[in-house]
């Protein structure tokens, strides 16, 4: 082995600690400093609104900041306001409907049991009787493992339910701190944050910088893209949902398609959280042509969804459908569903930094050559 062998391992493994190190120092400084992090993401988006204030009203930096706060809070309040009110009145026709479907659900069980179930059972008893003894062991000992293991499901579900309740009551605490620091940190973050850009130009050189804006400019694209593509997705969901409800008839249908646009931005749950319970129910209580029709528009939300993500977020995000598609696969056989999120995410952070040079830079190090950035001037 040469020299240049030797110190291209050398480097290769340089590259490798730095990516490593870099990887636990970003998520040790991201936990200590998660509400300036908030705050600077906050005072970015918002950058726009406060010039806007700056220069039209012609108010202070400080002033101006104040308002688009106040302005977005606002906005933000009056959402869940007019989204909180529409829910209760939901909730308060639920109070006057579910007592009524209640008594229907009891009287439909005790009909299923007299006629169904406890036919089952005295036939199975009589089956029971006839078996020899090692027979009834075996039949024992089989109906003791069900219910062991339906005994220990059903308290791990309330232990995990218990748990997660627990979890977000003690956290609240610690939530409406983060919360305070982080629009304290946006205010001032965004009141000097002219300042703060012209002291990074001094301190950064100019390479750097023009490598950072180039990832910024991909980035911002891409996860803008993102959300964009995610909002429209669940915004189709939820207008099929209420179009599909006043077909079928169900009372306070915006309540319910809001509710489900909600709950469709969870990953691992969505809509079926809601349509699930409400199409077992509708099936238990004899409302056979409701339970179809929820059926079916779940396929419907569903089915669009799978149709039409990869072309949305390929528009979005500035990938082809078919890497798109490819992408969310590859993501989900490897991670899982988050991995239909991330995997598109991947890919384009991977294309970011093969447009911006940074593959051709790290193999430039390792191999020691001398490639100088055309792209930005020293």
């Amino acid at each position: 082995m040469n020299k240049n062998h030797l110190f291209i391992g050398l480097r290769v493994l340089i590259v490798i600690v730095a990516f490593i190190l870099g990887i636990f120092a970003t998520y040790f400084i991201g936990r200590l400093m998660i509400p300036f992090i908030i705050g600077f993401f906050i005072a970015l988006l918002i950058n726009p609104l406060v010039d806007f204030f700056q220069v039209k009203t012609r108010m202070p930096r400080g002033f101006a900041v104040l308002t688009s706060i106040l302005v977005i809070l606002g906005v933000i309040s009056t959402a869940i306001t007019l989204l909180v009110n529409e829910i209760i009145q939901g909730f308060s026709y639920l109070s006057r409907v579910v007592p009524e479907h209640y008594k229907n659900f009891a009287v439909y069980m005790e009909n299923l049991y007299n006629e169904t179930i406890a036919p089952i059972y005295t036939n199975l008893l009589h089956l029971f009787r006839d078996l020899d003894q090692s027979q009834r062991s075996t039949v024992l000992d089989s109906m003791q493992f069900i219910g062991e293991n339906l005994t220990n499901a059903f308290s791990s579900i309330v232990q995990a339910l218990g748990n997660g309740l627990y979890f977000i009551i003690t956290k609240l605490p610690n939530f409406a701190t983060i919360l305070v620091i982080s629009l304290l940190a946006t205010f001032f973050i965004s009141k000097d944050w002219h300042r703060i850009v012209k002291a990074l130009h001094k301190k950064i050189p100019k390479k750097v910088q023009f490598r950072i804006n180039q990832i910024y400019e991909g980035l911002q694209k891409a996860l803008l893209g993102f959300l964009k593509a995610e909002f429209k997705l669940t915004f189709i969901s939820a207008v099929i949902v209420f179009i599909g409800l006043l077909i079928l008839r169900v009372e306070h249908a915006l309540s319910i398609a809001l509710i489900i646009w909600i709950v469709d931005f969870l990953p691992y749950l969505g809509a079926i959280l809601v349509f699930l319970p409400w199409v077992i129910y509708s099936f238990s209580t004899g409302e056979v042509f409701l339970g179809t029709g929820l059926s079916i528009l779940y396929g419907l939300i569903v089915l669009q969804r799978q149709l039409i993500k990869p072309k949305i977020l390929s528009s979005s995000i500035g990938i082809s459908p078919l890497l798109t598609l490819f992408t969310m696969y590859v993501g989900f056989k490897l991670i899982g569903v988050i991995g239909i999120v991330l995997g598109p995410l991947t890919f384009i952070l991977m294309k970011i930094f093969h447009e911006t040079g940074i593959f051709k830079d790290i193999w430039a190090f390792i191999v020691g050559s001398n490639r100088k950035n055309t792209g930005a001037k020293d």
